[in-house]
Order: C-alpha cells, then structure tokens, then sequence
C-alpha cells in the first residue's frame, strides 16, 4: 500500500515516528524528526505567509494552560466530551461512534448516547479486543486536568483549542485595532485532547498543533473586499442537503455557492477558497479534496454554517484537515457573561439619530435615606439597565429587584420617577460575529506526505514530490567522485549556500547514483554536483528532482539561481 510505503520512508529517514518508542511508545503521541521539524515549520511560515503577511492579520500567543473558569464560560468543561464504551469483560474502553462506523460503515456522528447504545445492541457490535458485550454509551470529557499552584487549590486543564485564548484577551484586541472591525487574529500553538484510544497515527493525537485565525466581523456585514477576484474560482461543495440525499458532492463556482445560499457569506467562502489555494500550494491536489458541510445533528451549538476540509486518504477514507465555520456571537457573549467584562464593540452610525426614549430620575429624597451607602453603587448599576423594564416591574408588581454583588435591593415606586426625553445616539454597541478558520497542522503534514509520495517506476524510485519551497533539504552538494580536490570545492559550496540562507546537505557516501537516489527519496528539489570539468571551468551540475535534468552553471551564480527557482522566478527549463 502507498500509506505503508511512505510511513517506512518517513520513519527511516527522520520525518515522523512514534514517541517513547524505548518504553514502548504511548498512542497518541509523535515525534517530528529533524526532516519532520523542518517540513512542519516550513508549512507554518507558508501559512503565516497567507493569513499574516497577505490577509493582513495579527498573531498573538497565549498560554497553554487555562483557568477552569475560562474553558466553563466556554463550554468546554460541559460539553466537550466523546461518547465512550467499555467492554464488559477485559474492561478496554473505546470511542462508541468510532466502533460503530468501522462495523456498519456509515456516519453516526451527531447520535445521542443512547441511539448509539441500541444501535451497538442492534448490531451486535462486540469489543474489538476480545468479543465480548460492550456497556452503555457515555461522556467522557477530552480535557487534560491539572492543578495551577503548590497547593493545587485552582483547578486548570490544558487547552483544547487555541481560540479561546483569543476571545479571552478581546478588550486589549480591540483596542489594538483602533475599535475597528473586521479585523482578524491568529495563533499557531499545541493543543491537547485525552483521545479515548487513538488508533490511527498521526491522525488523530492527544497533542497537536494547530494554526487558528479568528476573525471579527459585524454580524450585519459579512461582504469580504476580496470576494470579486474569487467569486468564479470552482470549489468542491458537499453540502448538507445532498449528503442527506446520499449524492455527490458538486463543482460550483464561489459566486453560485453564495447565491444558491449554499454557503452562509461572502465571508465563509472566500475562506474555504483560501483553504483550497493554500492546500494546492503545498503539495496537496485537488481532485482529492473536498469541502463538507455538517450536518443539523453535527453543527456545533454555537454554529450557524461549518464546513469541514477533507483529504481522501487510501488507510482512512475522508478526513478533515480544517474546519471553517461560523462561529457566531456566542464565545464573547458567553464570556461577557461569566467575567462580567464588557466585550462589545461600539458601531458608529454614519449619522448620528434623534430617539425619544424612557430614562429614570431617582427621587433623591427617598432613594438616599433608604439606601444609605449603597446608593451609589445601585445608581450606577441603573445606568446599564433598560427604564423600560424597571418601570414594567413598578407597574406590573410594584417594585423592580436588582441583584448586585450578591446582595439583593428592592426599587418601589417611591424611590424613582420616570419620563421621556430627546436622545442624540451616535452609535451602538454590538457583539462581533467571528469566521474562524481552523488548521490541523499535523493531518496536513501527514496528507502533504501522502500525496507528494511519487512511486516512480519507469526509474525505479520512491521519493516525495514536495513542493520546492517547503522541502526541508533545499539543495545536495556532491563531489562526483570522492577525492579531495572535488570534496574541498563541494564543501565550500556547501558553506557559500547555508551563509546564504539555503538548506544544503553535502554528501560523500556511495556512489553517485546513490547519493541522488537518497537526495530524491526525502524531495530534495535540487542536487549541485561537483566534478572534475568543475576544477577546470568554475562551473558545476544542477539536477532537477523531478525529471532528473541536469545542466551546467558558473558556481558564482548557483545563489541566484537557486533563489529564483526556489520563488517560482524562473522554472528549470529557463536555465
């Protein structure tokens, strides 16, 4: 299988592999070898590249360890759980929609625990392990907990998502941005999910890296500035409908997609079509890429559209590699609501408007001498509430109640008056909406491995067609033969190319052919080879990976060259 072939070659030759493998590894985790490293930082910078440097967004970086009460405000210590099983005899626990697709070959994502518990009954699905009865189904939470401090009196869990600790910090945003919307923000960061038992690779993992852009909108304006230059760009849509119709996903341009209400906005859509570009752009075609809408019983409560970006994979069928949705106002309003800090922004009107409105005047003579100190404090927490209600409550029941620092105050008819007056209103204050592209780092890098693996038989080899300015190793330097007067100029090659910026490995060992074989085999691009017409004319041989062409340039202009070929300046077939 192409899957087995390429995790050999990505193990052997210092991609990935398993952790701790010396005590028997642990599932769940991975290590990047000093190729994988290089790979997954290079996909990070290209992703920079797209999001910082040409969308115009601002990276932040916050920690990985929360509070209980920020991922309570969130949700996640609620909600964020898997429905698991455990066998009845050997007593393995396992992820209960997983168990049931590997057997009935079909979705259940979205099933409450006890639809799964009575298919699980229906379809007489035992413990993979040793056969046996499986229990009911039930919520596991995915969080890691830990305890903040010596005493361990805070209770914190590693973060599962690095969102949070951008709505978290959203005043001090704000500000940043001039109180201006849209904007947006990103982090790139570990996250971590206790995976009930994670038993495919690099695919699904207990930690993982992410690369999360939030952006800000007005929930009354979801245009994109862009949308014209892509509204005729073709994307591969799955959307909920036809999924339920068991049909095919269909090609439809940007523009139809929005139009036929497919997809939510502008907004939504230029981020799947930015998702496409960056995928192609890195070594991953299209024709095994698709776009797929949740469905009513997966959307996520605080969604109101969500596409997953899936990659075919030969091993495990579609998977989702980003998640592009439609977050809505719901992580600021829910945080708003737990801290008590106000996370709205102030929208301008273009002119300002004249409101006749309702506005409480406190009768000082009562309100003072019933209150005494607390007056203060209870005229300002009135200033934040809407007259209207306050006077319905005197109406409707003879007083109003208002709860302030856990101390309750009744408001009679006695202590305010009421009337209307002129108000000149320059704006209002609203929750943003946010468009939130979510990148997994690690399944990319593992669908940019599967699909640059090149089965090459007409020359038998196996190599990686990586995208050239993403290859770990830029450029070998050989000498053809290994003698001292061709390894000397090699080497200072060598040292001229890494002075210069470029990734270069010099190599000695075996023949030629070998060393070109080993260079192609990890999606070396280019290879400099240094022989004896080097010693006589100053120039050398540049190999292109991919056809295996070779030609001659002056050893003065292999940094040029290089550079140029390296940014798509020029293509080989220019020299």
């Amino acid at each position: 299988m192409k899957h087995d072939k390429m995790m050999n070659i990505a193990k052997k030759r210092g991609f990935m592999w398993s952790s701790f493998e010396i005590y028997a590894g642990v599932a769940g985790f991975y290590d990047y070898g000093p190729l994988g490293a290089i790979l997954k930082n290079s996909i990070i910078n290209k992703w920079r590249e797209y999001y910082i440097v040409r969308e115009g967004f601002y990276e932040i970086e916050s920690p990985t360890v929360m509070p209980e009460e920020a991922l309570k405000a969130s949700g996640h210590v609620d909600n964020f759980t898997d429905p698991m099983t455990e066998c009845k005899e050997c007593l393995e626990v396992y992820r209960a929609d997983h168990i049931i697709e590997e057997v009935i070959d079909k979705e259940v994502e979205g099933l409450t625990n006890e639809e799964l518990t009575a298919m699980i009954a229906d379809e007489e699905i035992g413990c993979p392990k040793c056969g046996s009865q499986l229990s009911r189904v039930w919520n596991y939470n995915l969080m890691f907990q830990t305890l903040i401090g010596a005493k361990g009196k805070k209770t914190g869990y590693m973060r599962p998502e690095t969102a949070q600790g951008i709505f978290i910090p959203f005043k001090r945003l704000l500000r940043f941005f001039r109180g201006k919307l849209p904007f947006g923000v990103v982090q790139i960061g570990k996250a971590y999910r206790n995976e009930i038992s994670p038993r495919q690779g690099v695919i699904r993992l207990r930690e993982f890296t992410q690369a999360e852009a939030e952006i800000f909108v007005d929930p009354r304006d979801k245009t994109h500035k862009k949308f014209d230059a892509i509204k005729d760009k073709i994307l591969k849509l799955y959307p909920a409908e036809i999924q339920m119709k068991e049909g095919e996903p269909i090609e439809i341009s940007a523009e139809k997609a929005l139009t036929s209400k497919i997809v939510s906005s502008q907004m939504l859509v230029y981020q799947l079509y930015l998702a496409s570009k960056f995928l192609r752009e890195i070594g991953i075609p299209d024709d095994v890429i698709r776009f797929r809408q949740h469905l009513p019983t997966e959307m996520a409560h605080y969604a109101i559209d969500c596409w997953d970006v899936e990659v075919k994979t030969e091993r495990y069928g579609w998977v989702e590699i980003i998640g592009i949705a439609d977050r809505t106002d719901y992580d600021l309003k829910s945080h708003t609501e737990h801290s008590k800090e106000d996370l709205r922004v102030f929208i301008e009107y273009y002119e300002p408007k004249q409101i006749k409105k309702l506005a409480i005047k406190p009768n000082m003579s009562k309100f003072g001498p019933s209150f005494k100190g607390d007056a203060p404090k209870i005229l300002k927490a009135l200033e934040d509430i809407e007259a209207e209600s306050v006077n319905q409550a005197i109406e409707n029941e003879g007083l109003f109640k208002l709860e302030i620092d856990g101390n309750s105050y009744e408001l009679l008819p006695e202590h305010v008056n009421f009337e209307e007056v002129s108000e000149t209103v320059r704006g209002e204050k609203i929750f943003p909406h946010v468009i939130e592209p979510s990148y997994g780092i690690d399944r990319i890098i593992f669908s940019v491995l599967l699909h640059t693996f090149t089965e090459d038989k007409e020359n038998d080899r196996e190599y990686f067609k990586l995208p050239k300015d993403i290859a770990p190793v830029e450029v070998s330097v050989f000498p053809l033969l290994n003698k001292e007067e061709l390894v000397k100029v090699a080497l200072q090659i060598e040292d001229d190319l890494r002075l210069k910026g470029f990734i270069a490995e010099f190599d000695s060992s075996g023949t030629i052919g070998r060393r070109y074989a080993r260079a192609d085999e990890i999606g070396v691009p280019f290879a400099i080879t240094v022989d004896h017409e080097s010693l006589e004319d100053n120039t050398v041989t540049i190999r292109n990976r991919d056809n295996m062409e070779q030609k001659r340039i002056p050893i003065s202009d292999i940094g040029e060259v290089l550079d140029n070929l390296m940014n798509y300046r020029i293509e080989f077939e220019d020299l």
